[in-house]
């Protein structure tokens, strides 16, 4: 497995923040963001349980063009994977 960078929070410096890739074999995204704080958390439990293999994350809305991006390329991994 490679994952290919896509970009990290530009809002942030670069040891402490939110990051996204691609895998390039599954083409799922792979997100690296804050841990939600408690009360975001509950409203979360609201649809569902949270199983232990699952985090809740937050991602800077800033990030939305380095996402979309990443939305793309794995669009286009997936395509060439079927």
């Amino acid at each position: 497995m490679s994952l290919l960078c896509f970009g990290k929070d530009p809002g942030t410096d670069e040891d402490h923040c939110p990051t996204v890739w691609v895998d390039d074999q599954s083409a799922d995204l792979v997100f690296q963001g804050w841990k939600a704080d408690e009360a975001t958390e509950k409203r979360c439990l609201e649809a569902g349980p949270i199983p232990d293999t699952e985090a809740v994350i937050r991602i800077p809305a800033r990030m939305v063009a380095q996402i979309r991006k990443t939305c793309d390329a794995a669009e286009r991994s997936a395509a060439e994977l079927r």
